[in-house]
Order: structure tokens, then sequence, then C-alpha cells
């Protein structure tokens, strides 16, 4: 039996809302049409004249001609975003992050999902490896662009034996067919010391380039180890010599693409420039942060925006801070960045007399001291590290620790509960460089007052 498409919420005045369309309602198609998933229903509703079939609660089926503009969307939200369900990963990767988890966990964070329709919408990495032609040539037909592929390493049998797939080595071919019919594709390299460094990379940044321009942009990115890896394929943390080996290397090709395509179009993750101890690249560097939510550039931008807005909105904020009590703050951070963030802390104390910053590196006891990014910290470790620590009046955390639209620590604390737990308030703020500002200085900066905020469309060379 098809499963029902249920209708899970309606937003206000949209085309849908207008039309009468409720939550709970059912979608049964689209100008006559069945819909098979969430491709096919963008695809559809993208038309400015629709006509939609409903079933309503009460068991009445409306038919309902729609005028919108040409890619208004109609407005309905559904019980599965995807409405098939996201397909399950296939591979057995020898540096699967999911297999270095703990037991005990939500059960949710075990699921491996490789799908491109998440890819599409959410920006997750696929790998290719449980689609066929003519799915790849559904995304062509459908324009579902960009899609994210984890490449790792273009040698056949390399990537066979990386992603414990034997479907796994035609990667390029299957690129190809995405970037000859006009998809872009941002391209994901999980290095691996031993495995897929060294002369493999070169070998694969070279062959991936040859699908320029379809190909965006590339990411390399060091492999995360957890302390959780008994029984897995034995793999080592890069070292600083190491990190700025690779680094010199990713530099070497930026330079030939530079030279060649006018875009650098290969990026080191921020993780690697601070293994290394090497000063980030500058924004301009980065050019239009194509692979931002990867690691890469996301501190360079963060400075960035904090200089931005500091320069902007400074003359207000210093006549603001003039009405404000003397101002005791923590943030709590992962190892990885709390050298800039101790840095950014000491030059708002500089600015504003009266503040007192504490920055608070937290180790990664629940995953292992290899992990050191902020977006993987645990409320646990956080109250361990913490207890009896000078906070002052409000702790600050990164929304990176959360899952999107949530408030729920990776160990299932929640925000409230750790505040119970230290007694304190505790902000969570965006990762953002203006946000990072106005939640130091409190509450009457992020609530009670306009700022103009970094434009982040704007050019970087600006």
């Amino acid at each position: 039996m098809k499963k029902k498409i249920v209708i899970a919420n309606v937003q206000p005045n949209s085309a849908a809302m207008e039309a009468g369309i409720e939550p709970g309602d059912i979608l049964l198609s689209v100008n006559g049409r069945q819909i098979t998933d969430i491709f096919d229903y963008r695809f559809l509703v993208a038309d400015p004249n629709i006509v939609v079939e409903i079933g309503k609660k009460n068991g009445e089926v409306w038919e309902i001609e729609i005028e919108k503009d040409e890619y208004e969307d109609l407005g309905l939200e559904f019980e599965d975003p995807l409405i098939t369900g996201p397909k399950h990963c296939n591979n057995k990767c020898l540096f699967c992050f999911i297999d270095q988890l703990p037991k005990g966990m939500r059960q949710t964070l075990y699921f491996k999902d490789d799908d491109s329709r998440l890819s599409f919408l959410d920006g997750n990495y696929v790998t290719l490896t449980n689609m066929k032609r003519d799915e790849l040539e559904r995304i062509v037909r459908y324009r579902m662009t960009p899609v994210n592929v984890s490449v790792h390493t273009t040698d056949p049998g390399l990537r066979v034996k990386m992603l414990g797939n034997r479907f796994a080595g035609d990667v390029l071919e299957k690129m190809k067919i995405l970037t000859d019919g006009g998809i872009n594709v941002n391209a994901q390299i999980v290095l691996c010391k031993g495995l897929n460094d060294g002369a493999e990379l070169d070998r694969t940044l070279n062959d991936l380039s040859e699908l320029w321009p379809g190909l965006a942009s590339i990411s390399v990115v060091p492999v995360g180890l957890t302390k959780w890896r008994e029984g897995l394929y034995p793999l080592e943390p890069f070292t600083a010599d190491e990190s700025a080996r690779v680094i010199e290397q990713v530099e070497q090709w930026q330079r030939r693409f530079l030279d060649k395509f006018g875009t650098r179009l290969v990026y080191a993750a921020d993780e690697l420039y601070i293994k290394a101890g090497i000063e980030l690249p500058s924004c301009e560097e980065y050019e239009e942060f194509p692979q931002i939510e990867n690691g890469v550039g996301m501190m360079a931008r963060f400075i960035y925006e904090f200089d931005s807005f500091l320069g902007t909105e400074g003359g207000k904020l210093d006549m603001l801070w003039k009405r404000q009590p003397d101002r005791t703050v923590s943030i709590a951070t992962g190892r990885c960045a709390a050298g800039y963030i101790g840095k950014l802390a000491r030059t708002l104390e500089n600015r504003f007399d009266g503040l007192k910053i504490n920055v608070y590196a937290i180790e990664n006891e629940f995953f292992g001291e290899n992990v050191t990014v902020t977006g993987l910290l645990t409320g646990r470790d956080i109250a361990c590290q913490l207890r009896g620590r000078p906070l002052g009046s409000e702790l600050l955390v990164s929304r990176t620790m959360f899952k999107s639209g949530e408030e729920l620590f990776l160990d299932d604390c929640t925000v409230d509960g750790l505040s119970s737990e230290l007694g304190i308030k505790i902000t969570v703020i965006d990762n953002d460089g203006a946000d990072f500002i106005t939640g130091v200085l409190g509450t009457t900066f992020r609530e009670g007052e306009t700022f103009g905020k970094t434009d982040r469309s704007d050019s970087w060379q600006a």
C-alpha cells in the first residue's frame, strides 16, 4: 500500500492556507500525478498554475486549483520531510564517525543516511554508491542542484576499500553524469593518514579538476577519531607537522587551479590550520565559502563578522555599554577554537570597561582527546569541567552543539538541565560574529536594540 502523505503544517499566509488546506490533510496528487517523494513534489509545485488533490479528515476529496508565482513554495510541510523516508547507507566506511559512537545514545544518532535528497535539502554528503544511472538522470531532470558528494579518493580500488562497498569504484563516472547535466557538485575528501593522503590526494584532486566547472568546490577534512574505536580499522590523527604538509599540498593545488580556472577550487579545513599552528587564510581566499558547513573557513568568517560588526556598530555599542553595570560572563568552547575565541574576548574586554570574559576550553572526555571541535561537545563534559569554576552571571554556548531546531546536547543533556546543574543562566548564541558580541554584552544588546548585521552575500573583497 502506498504510504499516505500526511500534511503536518501549513505555513501562514501561504497559497496552501488560502486554499483551505489544513494540518492532518492528505496530499493525494499534484496535476493528476501521484507523488513519489519530495523531488516529485518540489518539481510539480514549481508551476504557477497547479491542481492539488487533497484528502480531508472527514473523508472528502477536494480538487483545488491554485494560482501562484512560479517557483513560489506552496507552503506545505509533511510529517515525513522526504515523503518516503531517508535512504540508509550501504557502506562500511573505515572512518565512519557513527561507528565510533558509544552505546546508549539516542537511537536517531546511529542512523546512517546516504540520500541525495538530503544532499539537496540539508547539504548532507552522499557517496552515490546506492544510486543507479536513472536516479542520477532524475536529479538532472529535476535540476536538484547542488549535490554534495563524499569522494575521499578517485582510485577505484582504494575507494572500494575505504567505503567497504564493491560498488564504490565508479564515483567519477557518476559525478560526470551530474556535472554534464548542469548539476553543481561539491566534493568532500575525508583524509585518512596512510590511505588517501600524499600522492593519492594529488591523484584525487587532479581527477576531480577534470569535472570543472560543474565541480564547484573540494574540501579536505581530517578524519575524526573518537576513543570508541575498538575493533575498527587502525587510523591515527594527523600531527602538527603532518597537518602543515597537507596544507602546503592543498595550497599548491590552489595556486594551480587559480591560474587555470580562476578559482582556488580546493580548501583545507580550519582544523588542519589550527592543528598545524598556521595562520588561517583571509576571507578573500575562501571566495564564496562553498564549504562553510564542512568546517572550511568557518573561523575566518566568524572573525570577519566580529570585526565588521564592531566597526559599524561600535559607537552605538559604546553608548549603550555606559548604561550597564559591570558584567562577567563565561564561554564554553572546544579546544580547537579556544585560542581564537580567547583573542576576540580580550578585544571586547579592552573595548568595554568593566567587562570580564572567562573562556573555557572544554576537553572532550565523551568522545576522546582527538575530538576538539565545539560542535561535538556534550552537556556532561561542560558540567563536569565548569562545576565550581568562576562563571559570572551567564554562560554562553554555541548553537553548533545542538541539532537544528533543538537545544539538546549529543548526550541528551538539555540546556535547562545544564543550567540547573551549574546554577547559572545559559544563553545559546549563533555561530555568527555579531551574535557573539551581543551575546557577550548581554540581553539589552541582543533584544533591546536593533543593529545592522553583516550581509554575508556581500563580496568579501569589498
